[in-house]
């Protein structure tokens, strides 16, 4: 499963290393993280890393494989 998740903000390298299994994009003022997601366990993972950041998510959606 390829998952994508837009959060607001500009994210820096040192914070991006803190997803080192998503690649990530920045565009319009929010970061695209986005890649291979294994299961629902390591996705709720991520999300609560995002959380625990302080990092605002905007959008979660699964993409085409």
């Amino acid at each position: 499963m390829r998952y994508e998740i837009r959060v607001d903000g500009h994210m820096s390298d040192i914070l991006a290393e803190a997803f080192p299994e998503l690649e990530r994009v920045v565009m319009s003022g929010q970061t695209v993280l986005f890649g291979s997601v294994i299961d629902e366990a390591q996705l709720f993972g991520l999300l609560a890393r995002c959380q625990s950041l302080g990092l605002h998510v905007v959008e979660m959606r699964r993409m085409p494989d």
